[in-house]
């Protein structure tokens, strides 16, 4: 059985650059661990390098 590709598409009246950060918003909490833990890492790696 072939797999098939989702596909997204917004439809909103606002102003695009409104829409856009909504977006990001989302997409931001949905991955919100994700993002703390790359911010951890990053940071981690950077007290590494300077010590």
């Amino acid at each position: 059985m072939k797999k098939q590709k989702l596909h997204y598409r917004f439809h909103d009246p606002n102003d695009p650059a409104v829409a856009a950060e909504y977006i990001l918003k989302v997409f931001v909490e949905a991955n919100q661990k994700k993002v703390e833990k790359v911010i951890r890492d990053a940071s981690r790696e950077k007290e590494e390098n300077c010590t």
